[in-house]
């Protein structure tokens, strides 16, 4: 079976019906199938469908960006920051330079003690999105070989 690129609008929402994000009256998101480009429970929903097709797609965190896991929240000291370095709620920073290493984010302050989150900000979150089928080809040969989808004008990164 080859892979597919597929394209798509969409709107994004939490469970309580809030936008989160859209495309919608931009570009349509492309991705190749089994890159892992897009969160798994959305590319499992929308692999079936055609062009023009229109759905809407519950995601269940696990199937999203992950339950929360608690060991990634930790409280570090001022102090293991960069001196001179000002830290403040929203500051997001990587541990060490591994391509999957967590992006933390700072959480709060309370004196010398920095609370920190490693969660992907939208983990332990059930989703909905609203999709619209814009295009469904198959993966040139480059987009194999690079493991992502290209836009219109082809390789542009």
């Amino acid at each position: 079976m080859t892979q597919q690129v597929i394209g798509f609008h969409y709107t994004l929402k939490d469970n309580e019906g809030n936008e989160i994000d859209s495309s919608i009256g931009g570009t349509p998101l492309l991705f190749l199938e089994g890159s892992g480009q897009i969160i798994p429970g959305l590319e499992s929903q929308i692999a079936g469908l055609s062009v023009g097709d229109k759905k809407s797609v519950e995601v269940k965190a696990a199937a999203g960006y992950g339950e929360i896991i608690e060991d990634l929240k930790i409280t570090v000291q001022k102090t293991q920051f960069p001196e001179g370095q000002e830290v403040k709620v929203g500051d997001q920073f990587q541990v060490n330079e591994e391509a999957n290493a967590p992006i933390f984010t700072v959480i709060s302050i309370e004196e010398e003690n920095v609370h920190i989150d490693g969660n992907h900000p939208m983990a332990g979150k059930d989703l909905t999105f609203d999709v619209e089928i814009t295009e469904k080809r198959e993966a040139t040969a480059d987009e194999l070989s690079h493991g992502h989808a290209h836009g219109e004008g082809g390789h542009n990164h």
